[in-house]
């Protein structure tokens, strides 16, 4: 993937209404070991935490989970905007998929009886669905493959439940900017379930363009309830 793709990818997911929600900032799991996690890579130029559409998740989880304890954990990356820097930004989004990684690979090592939701929105779908792969995408220009991070071990697909994203962008955009394709790995493809609302330009498979205004709504149509559901049913 090209430091100018993955630039025109999250300049196209900026949200642009002009609306400034303030949400809490998540902090890591309370309990060592709860019985569900849920690791949640925010959107573009969203502050650190879980973000907007990943807050709602992540409530919508504790509210579906029959009584089950549910940590939280927001992925500790950038989301970058840095547009003026495009490398940055290709730095910063491998950032999110190694940290994504990092834990979810400690919760798997240091709580094996805990479930794993990874879920992303917009170009947190792209870290989420990423840190998935089973090996380096297609399409990744040899100068920035080395700084990829290596797949997962196979055996840390048991402890993640499931996989929800959020307005990820579709083949046809990512095409279009000139970057390869959001693909989920092969063990994680059966539990892993997309939202895309119908028209958000981002994710519904029309041309590349600047998004509109339908795809900062998944926190409120009321997608991460269904999500949560989804998520809890697999745990």
């Amino acid at each position: 993937m090209t430091a100018r793709s993955l630039a025109k990818f999250v300049c196209a997911a900026i949200v642009g209404l002009g609306v400034q929600l303030v949400l809490p900032t998540q902090p890591a799991s309370a309990a060592p070991c709860p019985d569900i996690e849920v690791v949640f890579a925010r959107g573009t130029a969203e502050p650190p935490g879980l973000g907007i559409t990943g807050t709602s998740f992540a409530e919508s989880v504790r509210l579906r989970s029959g009584g089950k304890s549910v940590g939280t954990y927001g992925v500790n990356y950038a989301a970058s905007a840095d547009f003026n820097h495009p490398l940055n930004v290709v730095n910063t989004a491998m950032d999110g998929i190694r940290d994504a990684q990092g834990h979810v690979q400690f919760m798997a090592a240091n709580c094996p009886g805990t479930r794993i939701v990874l879920g992303g929105y917009s170009q947190g779908a792209v870290v989420a669905a990423l840190a998935t792969m089973a090996t380096t995408p297609a399409g990744v220009r040899p100068e920035y493959a080395a700084n990829v991070p290596p797949p997962m071990p196979p055996q840390i697909a048991g402890h993640v439940a499931a996989v929800v994203l959020f307005g990820s962008p579709s083949d046809r955009f990512m095409l279009d900017i000139g970057a390869p394709v959001v693909t989920v790995g092969p063990a994680y493809l059966a539990k892993t379930r997309q939202y895309c609302i119908p028209f958000d330009n981002i994710c519904d498979g029309q041309p590349a363009r600047q998004p509109n205004g339908l795809h900062v709504l998944y926190g409120f149509n009321g997608m991460t309830f269904d999500g949560a559901g989804f998520a809890v049913g697999h745990a």
